[in-house]
């Protein structure tokens, strides 16, 4: 997964222009003589500062390769791309809104992709869909974006919340214990990631004894970790994630529960692994992407590449960001056009290429939820393997059809608007 490159200034708005690395001509846009000097646009409205700024700096990383070969392969529709950056913040929907509407208002992107926050995306995706702008969302996983709140122009790569529930649930039934206690962070992802997981235990005989609800952007879990110990569950099961996740699991360790419960949960992310000793690298997971897979073809090279930009290997969250970006110069390039409804007639059901797919499995887009179904990676953390990165041990792949609810189950009713 990536991680943020020096040279882009970090400033409110940051503009990249890219031309570099050539690539396969699946990638290649059609033939379309370029119009004018104009360059097509993409607005990322993602969190730089905050709980979460690690994982939304790695996605802007991978955004950035995607619209380095985007452009050395002719741009979108033979037009040049530029990526406009805004800092959402990690949890504050009312600056994700208004940024959001900057970037289709006043600087006129023709896509916007964010957020990190599920509560930010859904706010979001309100604005995408009022404005009728492709919406990519890179990493917010709350199931309703792709559910219950689905729009026709919204569409996301990050699983869903379910996905990741049912992915790794069986893992810990078999392996563990049945008995759960949940550190839950309290907004929509943390919410719907716990109900999940419960749902899922509960078809294997297993059962909640307790659980609590903590604000984003903890930094003492101590009382938490208490109660939890009280409970005596087979397994403490931590939903939060990014500075909170490390905080959690560092603290839980220096308490000695590692000794007596097995500290696992379901979304983990390298990020939050590099930033805990290695002591706290532990318990079972699922991961959404991971950079070690060497019979995967072309992930060397995207690994080579970010390597070259950043030093360090990428994440989920650079993929995510990476795959964000060429989802929208797939979707205008497949339609022959930068209108929003047939852009995403066009996405809806596509195969992305393995150049930019990078797991052993198809990922292709939903044709009627906009999910973007790939594989899931469950497994065990490390303290270290074969490489100073290899913090991961994947023992299971899992198809995400075989993870994800049925657009049914999901609760996605699709309203399309009349063509223009």
């Amino acid at each position: 997964m990536k991680k943020p490159s020096t040279p882009t200034a970090m400033t409110r708005r940051t503009v990249i222009k890219a031309a570099a690395a050539a690539g396969a001509a699946l990638l290649a846009p059609p033939i379309i003589k370029a119009r004018g000097e104009e360059p097509i646009k993409i607005g990322l409205d993602n969190p730089l500062t905050g709980t979460y700024a690690a994982l939304g700096k790695n996605e802007l990383v991978g955004a950035q390769l995607a619209i380095e070969q985007i452009n050395a392969k002719g741009g979108i529709l033979g037009r040049q791309v530029q990526l406009l950056v805004e800092d959402s913040t990690s949890g504050e929907a009312g600056t994700a809104v208004q940024k959001a509407r900057k970037l289709i208002e006043r600087d006129q992107v023709n896509f916007l992709v964010g957020n990190v926050n599920s509560a930010l995306a859904l706010a979001m995706a309100g604005v995408s869909n009022e404005k009728g702008v492709l919406h990519i969302v890179p990493g917010g996983h709350t199931d309703g974006i792709t559910g219950s709140s689905c729009h026709w122009n919204v569409f996301r790569v990050c699983n869903t919340t379910t996905m990741e529930a049912n992915a790794v649930s069986s893992a810990l039934l078999k392996n563990i214990g049945k008995k759960w206690y949940y550190i839950t962070p309290d907004y929509a992802f943390g919410h719907t990631l716990q109900e999940g997981l419960e749902k899922a235990a509960a078809k294997g005989g297993g059962t909640k004894v307790g659980g609590d609800l903590t604000p984003l952007g903890t930094t003492d879990f101590s009382s938490y970790l208490i109660k939890a110990q009280s409970a005596n569950p087979d397994v403490i099961m931590f939903l939060v994630q990014g500075d909170d996740m490390i905080n959690a699991l560092k603290q839980a360790v220096q308490f000695g529960l590692d000794k007596r419960l097995h500290l696992g949960g379901a979304q983990q992310e390298l990020e939050s692994l590099l930033g805990l000793p290695p002591e706290a690298r532990i318990g079972t997971w699922v991961f959404e992407w991971y950079w070690k897979q060497p019979d995967v073809p072309h992930v060397k090279e995207f690994v080579a590449a970010i390597k070259k930009k950043t030093g360090k290997v990428p994440t989920a969250r650079t993929w995510f960001g990476h795959a964000s970006i060429w989802s929208c110069a797939l979707a205008a390039n497949q339609a022959k056009s930068l209108n929003a409804l047939k852009m995403a007639k066009a996405l809806g059901g596509m195969k992305l290429p393995p150049e930019v797919g990078l797991m052993p499995n198809e990922a292709y887009f939903h044709e009627k939820t906009h999910q973007l179904i790939t594989t899931l990676y469950v497994g065990n953390a490390q303290a270290k393997g074969s490489e100073p990165e290899d913090l991961f041990n994947v023992t299971q792949l899992v198809k995400g059809a075989d993870a994800a609810a049925s657009p049914e189950e999901a609760g996605c009713k699709m309203t399309w608007p009349s063509a223009t």
